[in-house]
């Protein structure tokens, strides 16, 4: 298989799964304000949307989307262990409340002062139901570490980047301290250039 990916992007969360699972996987970096991957193809050529990530099966289908992607890596892993529908969920809940509303801020940065803090208003209370959740959990699902794991780790690191305060989230802070650490999410920091 084949990832697409752009550093520190959203598909950094499949980045970490192939580190994770130890799938074999090949990746090609893209540069999204151009629209070029990193041998100087168009990338609307592979993913018409423009986005990653994009990830070209063995069979040479194309699959974007973070919740099918996710879904389809954990799926060839055996990777759900309990309820499919709360583990479906949860991913929904990562790509459609956190990683709209935190990636938004990218865009607003310099925005009206209201509409950003707006934002950052609906943001805090999806973070408050995280932090509420992992109370004393290891992982966000399960006794495992899955693609919710991967996914919330990937839109939390966006936090610092565009002022997202996570300071009054102890739980949150305790996950990402020890989520930091796993050897397949600083293998895929190192791969994507975003740490030495």
């Amino acid at each position: 298989m084949k990832l697409y990916y752009s550093p520190g992007a959203c598909s950094m969360a499949s980045h970490i799964l192939f580190n994770e699972w130890d799938i074999a996987y090949t990746v090609e970096s893209v540069d999204l304000r151009t629209h070029k991957t990193e041998k100087g193809e168009d990338f609307y050529k592979i993913n018409p949307k423009g986005y990653v990530p994009a990830l070209i099966l063995d069979n040479g289908h194309t699959l974007t989307e973070n919740i099918a992607v996710l879904s389809y890596l954990s799926d060839s892993k055996g990777a759900v262990k309990g309820d499919r529908y709360q583990f479906l969920e949860w991913l929904a809940f990562i790509s459609t409340e956190l990683h709209k509303g935190i990636g938004s801020l990218f865009g607003y940065s310099n925005g009206p002062q209201e509409v950003v803090q707006g934002i950052k208003d609906k943001v805090a209370k999806r973070l408050n139901l995280v932090n509420d959740h992992l109370a004393g959990k290891e992982f966000v699902f399960g006794d495992a570490f899955s693609a919710l794991d991967a996914y919330l780790v990937t839109v939390l690191n966006w936090c610092p980047k565009v002022k997202v305060d996570l300071s009054p989230y102890k739980y949150i802070n305790e996950y990402l301290k020890r989520m930091m650490f796993r050897p397949s999410i600083q293998k895929t920091l190192q791969q994507e250039g975003l740490v030495k």
